[in-house]
């Protein structure tokens, strides 16, 4: 995708709901110029507001719908902003499960128009079961007792620390967001059940002794409804290390409210027992921990208190970065 990006925040009123704008925004600011939203939206990332006509006078090359729906559909009330951006002159792309190319007026506009459309969440290769075959490298997966509680963010923070260290260490991405911030990955998602563990192998292949990947997680082995990828992703990366992303406020799961959230202790068990599967020695190396509905001194206090339970180091990526988990993994892979 040409950068910069017009970011598109539709008509959404929750941030959650823009997560993948806000997520760009956060990690690849340099590559934002401006923000667009459709009637009713709410949600402002303190960017400049522009019309695509006027982002594109300022260099914008590409428009990316930043919006993570419930469904990943492309709603009526969105096309004539998308029309709009392609006639202006502006590439679009999406990471919804509707593609833009099945959407016959954007296809078209696109087709007439010369423009092109970038569907990220849809694979363009194809992968086989994974093999379960040991491969040289290091790996390190980001798991989470819920969906949606840091394991992208809790993964850019600790590429960034071991890159600063003079490490060699690649983010893997495995969402849509996280391809538009590292401009590759996979979106497992939309990878047939059965070849998650090889796209997960695919995206963290051989490699040099001392190199890291650091793929991002997805799902939680405890949620009813997308324990699937996060198995898939656990078998075929191979992890030597995992980081437990845990919301210490948080009591019920994303979208089951009759499902707690399980105890963390809980999750690194079960998560470090599946993970010895394809990797015998995989352990847990940190908790990243969202603090982001919590005071300083309530973030303060709950690190505390995990770090005793676990006998791990905690911290929250954004507020703390993730420097003290690499440097106990440091310690580990001297």
């Amino acid at each position: 995708m040409l950068s910069p990006y017009l970011l598109f925040l539709g008509d959404v009123t929750e941030l959650a709901a823009a997560k993948t704008a806000a997520g760009i925004l956060q990690w690849r600011p340099e590559l934002c110029i401006g923000q667009i939203r459709a009637p009713g939206g709410t949600v402002d990332l303190g960017l400049p507001e522009m019309r695509p006509a006027e982002a594109a006078k300022h260099g914008a090359r590409t428009m990316i719908i930043g919006i993570a729906n419930a469904g990943g559909f492309i709603p009526d009330s969105w096309l004539p902003t998308i029309l709009v951006a392609l006639e202006a002159g502006l590439d679009i792309a999406a990471g919804m499960h509707t593609r833009l190319v099945d959407v016959p007026q954007i296809r078209e506009t696109a087709s007439r128009l010369g423009r092109t459309l970038h569907d990220v969440r849809q694979p363009t290769q194809s992968f086989v079961p994974g093999s379960g075959r040991k491969r040289s490298g290091l790996r390190l997966l980001t798991v989470g007792t819920d969906c949606a509680v840091g394991k992208k963010y809790a993964a850019l923070a600790i590429e960034k620390s071991m890159r600063a260290r003079g490490m060699k260490a690649d983010f893997r991405a495995t969402g849509q967001t996280g391809i538009f911030i590292s401009g590759r990955g996979v979106a497992v998602d939309a990878v047939v059940a059965d070849f998650i563990s090889g796209a997960a192998e695919w995206l963290s292949p051989a490699n040099d002794p001392d190199h890291w990947d650091v793929i991002e997680g997805q799902g939680s082995l405890f949620h009813p409804a997308y324990a699937g990828v996060t198995l898939g992703l656990i078998h075929g990366s191979q992890p030597d290390a995992l980081v437990i992303c845990h919301e210490p406020v948080r009591k019920a799961l994303v979208g089951f409210d009759h499902y707690p959230v399980p105890a963390l202790q809980d999750c690194i068990d079960a998560t470090v027992s599946a993970a010895r599967l394809t990797n015998p020695v995989a352990r847990a190396v940190g908790i990243s921990i969202n603090t982001s509905r919590m005071s300083e001194q309530a973030a303060s206090e709950a690190i505390a208190r995990l770090e005793q339970q676990t006998g791990l180091p905690c911290r929250d990526p954004i507020r703390h970065g993730m420097d003290d988990v690499v440097s106990y993994i440091r310690k580990i892979w001297r």
